[in-house]
């Protein structure tokens, strides 16, 4: 039985994939802070379900905390490690930015040091579509230059992307870095915007829409995102000198067995038609409040995924209306409203 170290367990994607894993036959390590950057009773609530299962363990603990991250990974001895906790929320950064620095630069490089002394198959890591910034280019595509970050949050992931190059040609570690694109889903954040919505509209309060509702989002469902990941589990990046078919438009680096992945699904939807989705769900209309523009935020995403098919042979094919169902469904029932 093969092993996986997943950390952020009980957080939105890492529960979702450490559940996926476990169903398929996996033995899943995971790991997790339960810091109180939001409800830590849902977090709690995540891994308690995914205790049930038996070749599931949690830990918990500090990605900062050298001492224990580094004793866990070592007894756990993964064949594989997807590192998926950080200090997430682009507006949050504003506020609190020394948080992003403490886990997503320290947390992550005690990552990736765990991760080579365990010397894992292959290293997967967590960024964002926020490393595209100023990038005005769209659909974005892996090979797109990503110099132009807009909040200290997409600055650490984009740093995390050089760390994890820099480990990956040293000690020749076959390492993957996904850019995921505004997941959304059953189990969701509370400061992600659909689980702000819904909770606004069934409590008769207004929703604050930026930049007057001109904005829009690749919207990927979190089941295709964990799908995503599982299959790229088996797709590790080859050495450059293993003389491997070359794929276009490949991020595969000259220098080291890594790659960076957009997780999209390849889709430019405009806010306010995701609104009338959640209306639709909730069979009620929202008022609206409409704002200037967030500092930091961008006007919109979308991904280009042509990588990700040529890897694994999927793309992310959720629609937002069957997307958003499935969360107001999964919202009514949790907080039985």
């Amino acid at each position: 039985m093969r092993t996986v170290f997943v950390t952020g367990t009980a957080g939105f994607i890492g529960f979702h994939l450490a559940k996926h894993l476990l169903a398929e036959g996996f033995s899943v390590v995971g790991f997790d802070g339960l810091t109180d950057y939001y409800d830590v009773t849902l977090k709690r609530k995540r891994h308690e379900m995914l205790e049930e299962q038996p070749n599931f363990q949690a830990h918990i603990g500090m990605l900062e905390d050298n001492d224990m991250l580094a004793r866990v990974v070592a007894e756990a001895k993964p064949d594989v490690i997807v590192h998926l906790a950080a200090q997430a929320g682009v507006r949050y950064s504003l506020e609190n930015p020394r948080a992003y620095v403490d886990t997503n630069l320290t947390g992550t490089f005690n990552l990736m040091e765990a991760a080579r002394v365990a010397k894992v198959d292959h290293l997967l890591m967590a960024s964002t579509s926020s490393v595209y910034g100023g990038n005005k280019t769209m659909p974005f595509e892996e090979t797109q230059a990503t110099e132009l970050p807009l909040t200290l949050y997409a600055a650490t992931k984009k740093a995390n992307e050089a760390m994890a190059h820099s480990y990956a040609h040293l000690w020749h570690m076959p390492t993957t870095m996904f850019r995921f694109f505004t997941v959304y889903g059953p189990w969701g954040r509370p400061d992600l915007a659909l689980f702000k919505f819904v909770r606004a509209a069934l409590a008769g309060e207004a929703i604050d829409v930026y930049n007057h509702g001109k904005m829009a989002r690749d919207f990927t469902y979190v089941d295709d995102l964990v799908r995503s990941i599982r299959k790229l589990i088996d797709a590790a990046p080859a050495h450059p000198d293993a003389g491997e078919a070359a794929i276009p438009g490949d991020s595969l680096s000259p220098v080291a067995p890594f790659r960076t992945i957009n997780i999209g699904n390849g889709t430019c939807v405009p806010l306010m038609d995701f609104i009338s989705e959640i209306e639709v769900a909730l069979g009620q209309k929202i008022e609206k409040n409409m704002m200037e523009m967030q500092k930091g935020d961008v006007p919109g995403t979308w991904a280009n995924a042509d990588l990700l098919e040529a890897l694994t042979g999927y793309l992310p094919n959720t629609s937002v209306k069957e997307g958003i169902g499935q969360f107001v469904q999964w919202y009514r029932e949790y907080y039985e409203v």
